[in-house]
């Protein structure tokens, strides 16, 4: 009996949808569904660091920073989004495998995202210099914040997290996501072999795309231009799902982001509202996507480990958050 009454909530979702878009209540539409998805959201309780946390910088305009992580928690059970079962952290049992920190600018026309790499040899407070996503298996959202915080001089405003079970879902959730291949490759560890060429990616596929680096001419650097990559051709996936024009397809991707992801519990309704207003400005004229320099790769107590230029990285996300972009005056020029 399960499955008839969840057809006739989604029935019910998109017949209250169409009859509002309608009578011309477009934004009145858009209030109640992201009040209904927002109640549904899982958010994280306690995810941000006690104690002081850096201010805005001079020059801030006035935008939201977001530190998103991909966790792989090696659990069988999904540990993120409405379908956990299995807890979100456990000591030494999950690693942030993907590390974005994602810049919306404060006019909403342009967002800027950062990748850390999750090789990067950092000081984790409390624990001496690790490489960065040990900070998550070590004391989950909080000390992955504060290491953040710490390294790149910025305040994190919001916090999100998917682990890959809801990875594999969302993007089967959106039909599959096309990316393009420069090059045959074949991953050793994965066992699995990529053609050059447009493919549409289902769930499974996608997770073995974006992990691969065994076999890529860059390896880490190179898995991560495939994050950047996939991620931006899934935004604009989702972005052509949501309409209040196509009421059916907008249900279903509300419904696969609720039961993916999860995002700290200070993000509020209003602020997933504004999240997704802005979020219609945004296309591939005015994001972009950078990643931490580098100095160079190393061996440390037998770990591969990426040195960071700390200094370039803090100037580079100083300028994101100053709403440099591409085609604008530099922050630095305008002053």
């Amino acid at each position: 009996m399960r499955r008839p009454r969840h057809l006739l909530r989604r029935f019910l979702v998109a017949a209250l949808v169409t009859v509002i878009a309608l009578l011309g209540l477009g934004a009145g539409g858009f209030w109640w569904a992201t009040e209904h998805y927002g109640d549904q959201v899982t958010r994280i309780p306690d995810a941000f660091p006690e104690g002081p946390r850096p201010p805005k910088p001079p020059g801030h305009d006035g935008g939201t920073t977001f530190l998103l992580a991909g966790v792989d928690s090696r659990s069988r059970r999904p540990t993120t989004g409405s379908d956990a079962t299995g807890p979100l952290w456990k000591y030494g049992a999950q690693r942030s495998d993907t590390l974005m920190l994602v810049h919306l600018s404060g006019d909403e026309r342009s967002a800027a995202t950062l990748s850390l790499p999750r090789d990067s040899w950092v000081p984790i407070p409390g624990h001496g210099s690790a490489k960065i996503n040990a900070a998550f298996s070590w004391g989950g959202p909080p000390l992955l914040i504060r290491t953040v915080e710490q390294l790149t001089g910025t305040r994190v405003d919001h916090f999100g997290v998917i682990d890959w079970h809801g990875f594999r879902a969302l993007t089967d959730a959106v039909g599959g996501v096309p990316v393009t291949i420069d090059r045959d490759t074949y991953d050793p560890e994965q066992h699995r072999h990529f053609t050059a060429g447009t493919h549409v990616l289902d769930g499974e596929q996608a997770l073995a795309y974006v992990r691969q680096r065994h076999g890529l001419p860059g390896g880490e650097l190179d898995r991560i231009k495939r994050q950047q990559q996939f991620l931006h051709s899934l935004v604009g996936q989702v972005r052509a799902d949501i309409s209040v024009t196509d009421p059916l397809a907008t249900d279903r991707m509300l419904d696969a982001i609720t039961r993916a992801v999860s995002v700290d519990d200070r993000m509020s309704n209003g602020d997933l509202r504004d999240l997704a207003l802005g979020l219609r400005h945004l296309n591939a004229a005015n994001t972009r996507f950078d990643t931490a320099p580098i100095i160079r790769s190393d061996m440390i107590r037998g770990q591969y480990a990426l040195i960071l230029d700390r200094p370039a990285l803090r100037a580079q996300v100083r300028a994101l958050e100053a709403g440099d972009r591409p085609g604008k005056e530099p922050a630095t020029a305008r002053r």
